[in-house]
């Protein structure tokens, strides 16, 4: 492990403009405001190297301009005051048949007593969504709880009605599920695959490792339950829903490579780990000592990933292929999501909050389906959450690869991964560097982009 609390630690921010980093033996540098990448001449290396630990910008951005890499000195706008909302988040049922430790919904309920969203309040949701975008636009519905299949006939007849509205008002609706899957039925199946929903498992490991982790009420493990209840779905032939795992990562279930290729071979079309930073209860929650833990398994993955590529096979791992493909993008991003902005959740009786997670929390409370989204709350959400605006984001290299972290996580535990973050992003540009270089056809297929070399000039030519 200590190796890659180095790693971390050699990704801490040098400066707000720029960052070196390794790329398997070759030196590159990321320009922040640009999002590029390059290859400097290794003279030049060390001069940039020290004008960075002492602070000298001015001389940095002339070493910069000398080898023609010179970054603007900000290319951000304005803070928006307001963003169109085109995803909703309904909490279809604020109850679960589960019992998860470090559960945001403080075990589905949100600390209240368990109810469903009533169909009335679902339908006016997603009229409210639906009528707010214009012809030709995309909108989508995320259905989450607690589980959502305990409000199984308020799930189907909100699906059914928005995707009848929203074709009469010419726009595009998306279905997203998030479900502990161990209610999911063969019919549940045939009518999400008809409507092509996206649908995130909650699986938090292999065996006994999910039974820890996510026990039912009555405190077994559920693991075959979810696997027998899972194949409704991975083995239809012909599928067209798209099936993920979300990965809770606590103290827990540290052994990342093995969950990850396990959840490969149970047929998932991505697989995704989420630290638990913050929970109601903080049980579960991982500390600086394990997030560093967490930082050698998930490079061990990347590595795992790598080997695996060699050989002609892509393992899932939206943590690495997401990462990569906002490197490629030269992604600026002024916040972590769309929450608050373009997303946001809506509670059992209809209000509006700025996601899922802050469900019931005043503080985050941007309206209800009724009057509206107040555009005032919206905007001093936009304004004090923006990264630009916020320490120590603004003098952090990764601040456009990370856009300042999990509001939720933020607001609750401070700034305590951020060395997580940055660590595992300087694992990634180096990757990318790498692949980009010497397999650009297969960096290429993984991003579903053209030939990666070809559209990142400034990135190493293939060898």
């Amino acid at each position: 492990m200590e190796d890659y609390v180095l790693q971390a630690s050699a990704a801490q921010p040098a400066d707000a403009a720029a960052h070196i980093f390794n790329a398997g033996g070759r030196w590159a540098m990321l320009t922040v405001e640009s999002g590029r990448l390059y290859a400097p001449d290794e003279g030049l290396l060390d001069p940039l190297r020290e004008a960075m630990a002492v602070g000298d910008e001015a001389r940095l951005r002339m070493l910069m301009t000398a080898v023609g890499v010179a970054a603007p000195e900000n290319l951000g706008g304005s803070i928006p005051s307001s963003v169109p909302v085109r995803s909703f988040s309904l909490t279809i049922a604020a109850k679960c048949n589960l019992v998860c430790a470090y559960c945001y919904a403080e075990g589905g309920n949100f600390g209240g007593a368990d109810k469903s969203m009533s169909l009335d309040v679902a339908l006016r949701a997603v009229k409210s969504l639906i009528d707010d975008a214009a012809t030709g636009e995309h909108v989508r519905l995320i259905f989450m709880g607690g589980e959502p299949l305990t409000n199984r006939s308020g799930l189907r007849e909100a699906t059914k009605f928005a995707a009848g509205y929203a074709a009469s008002k010419g726009v595009t609706v998306d279905f997203s599920l998030t479900t502990n899957a161990t209610l999911l039925t063969e019919d549940d199946a045939d009518f999400l695959d008809e409507y092509r929903f996206a649908v995130t498992v909650s699986i938090d490991g292999i065996g006994a490792t999910h039974d820890k982790a996510r026990p039912d009420r009555g405190g077994h493990g559920t693991y075959e339950r979810v696997i027998g209840r899972l194949r409704h779905l991975v083995e239809r032939r012909q599928r067209r829903c798209h099936i993920a795992a979300r990965v809770s990562v606590t103290p827990n279930n540290l052994e990342l490579p093995e969950i990850l290729t396990g959840l490969a071979d149970l047929g998932f079309d991505r697989i995704q780990f989420a630290p638990v930073i913050a929970s109601p209860s903080g049980s579960c929650s991982l500390d600086t000592k394990e997030l560093d833990l967490m930082l050698a398994q998930m490079i061990a993955c990347s590595e795992r990933f790598e080997a695996l590529l060699a050989e002609g096979k892509t393992l899932p791992f939206a943590n690495l292929i997401e990462t990569l493909a906002r490197i490629h993008k030269g992604s600026r991003d002024e916040y972590p999501c769309g929450a608050g902005g373009s997303y946001l959740g809506v509670s059992t009786d209809g209000g509006l909050y700025a996601c899922h997670r802050f469900v019931n929390d005043d503080d985050a409370r941007m309206g209800d389906i009724d009057v509206g989204l107040n555009q005032n709350s919206q905007a001093d959400w936009l304004a004090r959450r923006n990264v630009q605006f916020q320490e120590p984001c603004k003098s952090c290299w990764a601040r456009h690869l990370c856009g300042g972290g999990c509001h939720y996580d933020v607001i609750n535990r401070g700034r305590l991964f951020c060395d997580y973050i940055r660590g595992w992003l300087d694992h990634c540009l180096g990757v990318y560097v790498r692949l980009a270089s010497e397999r650009p056809h297969q960096l290429a297929s993984i991003l579903g982009v053209e030939v990666a070399s070809e559209a990142r000039r400034d990135v190493l030519p293939p060898n």
